[in-house]
């Protein structure tokens, strides 16, 4: 009797040590440090040129994840940060791309547009959008079911999507800018009323005032010894002919006549720097025991990405201002609530492929561009002559094809029959690696080689009728559509703060890792559907 009174002791003991460690050593704050674009190597090319307080700072102080990677079929940010932030693939929660054809709709949608909603902040559209696209919940929704409420959640990106996924379904606020109106908003999903901080933030003008500073590089030219050089003939620019420096941003607002520019420049990351110190400052973080998390989102040149590539120097240039900015953030953040208290991880939400002409032109690489348009009229044509002259395709993306399904019912033809006919159509073009008819991505897989990023995409009610996968270093090109595609998947994650001890883990990782290893960090239950796997070194176990 006493032997099993004194074990019940010690078990509550241990049971009450344990919660009272857990509370300890959870983090009052957690910062999301998130770039757009980001390839790993960027950080060993710029390396002798950052500060010591950005980029080298996190990867000597953090626990760095050296091989981690998002599979999944079209590499973007909105499917990247929806993967990153639910640990599940876009089969689960959905977000197969930026857009994707709605058959119910008959037309093309937004992954985060929703009309129910509007915009609050700014007289434009750019607000009408919420997260109900999303089919799974986030870490940060998690964080907010299990403190019941009381935790903060906050999101600040350049791009909608980016906020909106990184913010989940039950945030405080979602903030992202507005290229219509040079204003940073949000969408009545998440706010009735815009906080006065924000309005009396965009006031300022950020977007105007700095756009009508020239972009000139942080360091002289003649020191970007990484990149090529600034007029390398392959090197498309802003509108096929700007392609050096200096760049004069209010010239480009004026052919856009908006604020998209703007985006690409590292204007913009000092912009939601800015905002993200002022978040800090007016909103109610990390005052009492529950845990807040905020994510701030970069951008690497925005929808400018390819035109320039990673290994230009206005790309460089972009890294070296950005590490300057993260420096900025993570001094500021450490300040205001003590090193011990705040929990940093950095992550890309897409990496970034080198341009088709500079693969070629330098490395002799078997590569090309893959012409959408041509191959959609070739197959027509095909089923033309196959089973008579209509228009047999309903709509096409990068990757995927959407056939007419009233067109094949009227004919009375089997639509396995038809995707197995299209889908072996796209096999025969040169610079498709793989095409699969979705009658076989439905049975489902758990291959884990080329075929992948297709099973783990897949979603009967929103994928196309087959998918395609471009040979490595291959890229989708269309006559009047530009497109920012990326065929690699690897992106970096580093953990630095609380808690954390530097090491570096080069085991493969998957992005769905990201969640139940940071919910162990600070102490909330890993998500149910959660597909990743808590990365145990970081964890001390």
């Amino acid at each position: 009797m006493k032997r099993t009174l004194f074990v019940m002791i010690i078990a509550v003991a241990f049971a009450t040590f344990g919660k009272v460690s857990a509370e300890e050593n959870r983090p009052k704050v957690v910062v999301g440090i998130v770039v757009e674009n980001m390839r790993p190597d960027y950080i060993q090319r710029f390396w002798n040129k950052f500060g010591e307080n950005g980029f080298k700072k996190l990867y000597t102080q953090g626990a760095v994840c050296t091989n981690v990677h998002l599979i999944q079929h079209i590499q973007n940010y909105a499917t990247g940060t929806a993967t990153l932030f639910s640990g599940v693939n876009p089969s689960i929660h959905g977000i197969i791309d930026k857009t994707w054809f709605d058959r119910l709709k008959d037309s093309e949608v937004e992954c985060t547009a929703d009309d129910n909603y509007f915009t609050v902040g700014a007289d434009t559209k750019e607000g009408n959008a919420s997260p109900v696209n999303l089919m799974a919940t986030t870490i940060t929704d998690n964080l907010k079911i299990f403190t019941q409420g009381k935790s903060k959640v906050f999101s600040a990106a350049i791009n909608r999507e980016t906020a909106i996924f990184a913010a989940g379904h039950a945030a405080d606020a979602a903030y992202w800018f507005d290229v219509k109106s040079g204003r940073m908003i949000s969408s009545s999903f998440y706010i009735s009323t815009f906080p006065d901080w924000v309005r009396l933030f965009n006031s300022e003008n950020y977007a105007e005032m700095y756009s009508y500073r020239t972009w000139t590089t942080l360091l002289p030219e003649a020191t970007y010894t990484e990149s090529v050089r600034d007029d390398y003939l392959f090197e498309r620019g802003y509108f096929g002919e700007f392609n050096t420096f200096p760049h004069s941003i209010s010239k480009y607002l004026k052919r856009t006549g908006d604020f998209r520019p703007f985006k690409t420049t590292p204007s913009a990351n000092l912009m939601i720097k800015d905002f993200a110190l002022q978040l800090f400052a007016n909103e109610d973080i990390g005052t009492d025991e529950n845990t807040d998390f905020v994510t701030v989102a970069f951008s690497s040149m925005d929808y400018e990405n390819g035109s320039f590539g990673p290994a230009s120097l206005e790309m460089e240039d972009t890294y070296l201002y950005m590490d300057k900015y993260i420096g900025e953030l993570i001094d500021s953040t450490e300040a205001r609530f003590g090193k011990e208290n705040v929990l940093f991880f950095l992550v890309g939400n897409t990496s970034a492929s080198y341009p088709v002409e500079y693969l070629k032109e330098e490395f002799h690489l078997p590569v090309n561009y893959f012409n959408v348009e041509s191959a959609i009229a070739l197959l027509n044509s095909f089923l033309n002559i196959s089973y008579g002259d209509n228009q047999w395709i309903e709509h096409y993306s990068d990757l995927q094809v959407y056939l007419d399904y009233d067109l094949i019912k009227k004919n009375k033809l089997d639509i396995n029959e038809m995707r197995d006919v299209t889908s072996s159509f796209f096999n025969h073009f040169e610079g498709v690696q793989l095409s699969l008819p979705s009658y076989q991505l439905e049975q489902g897989s758990s291959t884990n080689g080329l075929l992948a990023p297709l099973y783990k995409t897949y979603t009967k009610s929103r994928s196309g009728d087959f998918m395609f996968i471009l040979r490595e270093g291959w890229q989708p090109s269309y006559k009047f559509k530009r497109v920012n595609y990326t065929d690699q998947s690897q992106v970096p994650l580093v953990f630095y703060g609380s808690n954390i001890k530097p090491m570096k883990i080069k085991q493969k990782l998957d992005g769905t890792d990201l969640a139940p290893t940071l919910s162990e960090l600070i102490g909330i239950p890993i998500p149910d559907k959660c597909q990743g796997k808590t990365i145990e070194e970081i964890l001390g176990e």
